[in-house]
């Protein structure tokens, strides 16, 4: 089994990286598709989520059964929601639903949970603002999932903004969007990315000297 990401990197991505740097480094690595599409965006610009995603994959209702709890399931995840994991609640770009708010932020906020990723709506949006919780989302929106929609699943690949994700895998976003990168090489793409980093910041002093674009990038190769 692959080991899980350790807080530490985490910690590092978090601090030194960028969703930019992230993107380049993936793309070195042959993986061209790890950024969500540009729907996908923070509630707020400021904040940097970053985490091991725990996935919930949702389905579309159109009824209410009251023999049957439709949060069951979303609960179940949250209660087990660690430090550092990013809940990922898949919607299959559902705009009906807000399946998450200001308590499921609270109690992920508890657990030490870093934010959640949803491709549905997310509402309580001025609550959630003001704890400082970084949540990402198709879209802003006072629907309840009860009559709309209900989690059917947890801890299975699923897929947010066209990207694959995993329970386990590396979950990076700031204001530039939001990438993903597979558990199995995060610690890889970490290091590498840390390497670029130093790259464009010696390309920037560079280039505040007056040097031309053509030659800072013929020497250092970073754009």
């Amino acid at each position: 089994m692959t080991a899980s990401i350790s807080s530490d990197l985490i910690d590092q991505a978090k601090n030194k990286l960028y969703t930019a740097v992230l993107s380049d480094t993936l793309d070195s690595f042959g993986l061209h598709e790890q950024a969500s599409h540009p729907a996908i965006r923070p509630l707020d610009d400021t904040l940097v989520l970053c985490g091991r995603a725990r996935t919930g994959l949702y389905m579309e209702i159109h009824h209410d059964d009251p023999a049957v709890n439709i949060y069951e399931k979303e609960i179940d995840l949250v209660d087990d929601l660690k430090p550092d994991d990013v809940a990922v609640f898949a919607c299959s770009n559902n705009l009906r639903i807000a399946p998450w708010g200001e308590l499921l932020s609270t109690a992920a906020h508890a657990r030490g949970a870093n934010g959640c990723v949803t491709d549905g709506l997310v509402r309580d949006v001025r609550a959630i603002r003001a704890m400082g919780f970084p949540v990402f989302s198709g879209g802003i929106g006072p629907l309840d999932t009860r009559h709309r929609g209900m989690m059917m699943d947890a801890d299975i690949p699923v897929r947010i903004g066209g990207v694959r994700v995993k329970s386990g895998d590396l979950i990076f976003g700031d204001v530039d969007g939001l990438v993903v990168i597979p558990q199995e090489i995060a610690a890889d793409v970490v290091a590498k990315a840390m390497d670029k980093v130093a790259a464009e910041n010696t390309t920037r002093d560079e280039l505040k000297k007056g040097l031309r674009l053509k030659e800072v990038y013929e020497k250092y190769g970073v754009l």
